[in-house]
């Protein structure tokens, strides 16, 4: 599947691959990671320590009502499928609970694997694009090493050093959407419309963009929490790093949108109107 040049179709499917698979999970989100009390935890929960909540079959006791209970954080977590990487592969299947003398690691390996699967994501939505093949091929053998790393046993992925696959991939994919967004500025820019597109690190928290034309903007990092995005033209934004939470997106126009994640749309609001990139799902608690 990964020989060779990546074509569009198959980075698509690469792309769509990386799904959550709890049923094959160990229930690691619900353990390994550290919880703060604040408006999306109702509680704080030390990393290593399961959820009062999980039950004895990973499942969660309070799944049906997450958001009501006051765990919103829970609905917008997602791992990509690392999770089933963790419990299945790197611990070939061996359950912490049955196992405890694993559990440890098991719980220190799953933040690594989910950036890892977070980095692996952005590389095969950057594949999916129409960019040059030098460019293509330097993004197609970022993936194939940190494909590589995946199936590596608990103590290689304990030892690796995160930003040092960060850094490249990072300026791979600002290649990437520079190269994406110039071409669309080039074909809707002209000498009455031309404004700002670069808005890298912005805090636009609670400001209102009802209705604008935000076409191929670069948002990275930007601050749009509860922001007004209501009916808003987002196509060919850049949304790497975005804080989304609480921000309206009724109606909005996130078609082409690039590197935007479904973590980032669980944490925002949302309606039927809403046009999604066709990899990510509508969350079930956006409004009719």
């Amino acid at each position: 599947m990964f020989g060779g040049k990546i074509k569009g179709n198959t980075a698509k499917k690469m792309r769509v691959s990386l799904q959550a698979e709890c049923q094959n999970c160990f229930g690691l989100c619900c353990t390994a990671l550290n919880i703060v009390a604040s408006s999306d935890f109702a509680m704080n929960k030390a990393a290593g320590t399961p959820c009062l909540h999980l039950q004895a079959d990973y499942s969660c006791h309070i799944h049906s009502s997450l958001r009501e209970k006051g765990f919103k954080g829970c609905t917008v977590f997602d791992c990509l499928g690392a999770g089933q990487m963790v419990s299945q592969t790197t611990f070939k299947g061996q359950d912490w609970r049955k196992h405890p003398q694993i559990a440890e690691n098991m719980f220190r390996v799953f933040p690594i694997m989910e950036q890892l699967y977070e980095m692996m994501a952005y590389l095969a939505e950057a594949l999916s694009y129409e960019v040059s093949s030098s460019l293509a091929e330097k993004l197609h053998n970022q993936f194939e090493q940190l494909q590589h790393l995946t199936r590596q046993d608990a103590d290689t992925l304990l030892a690796i050093d995160i930003m040092t696959y960060r850094m490249p991939i990072n300026a791979l994919l600002l290649e990437t959407s520079e190269h994406i967004r110039h071409h669309l500025i080039s074909k809707v820019s002209d000498a009455k419309t031309k404004r700002k597109y670069n808005y890298r690190g912005v805090d636009w928290v609670g400001k209102n963009f009802k209705g604008k034309d935000l076409t191929a903007t670069d948002l990275r990092g930007a601050y749009l929490i509860a922001a007004n995005l209501q009916n808003a033209d987002l196509r060919g934004v850049d949304f790497i790093g975005v804080d989304l939470r609480d921000a309206d997106l009724s109606g909005a126009n996130l078609s082409t949108s690039m590197f935007l994640t479904q973590m980032q749309i669980n944490s925002a609001k949302g309606n039927h109107k809403t046009i999604l990139p066709a990899h990510l799902k509508r969350p079930s608690h956006w409004n009719d």
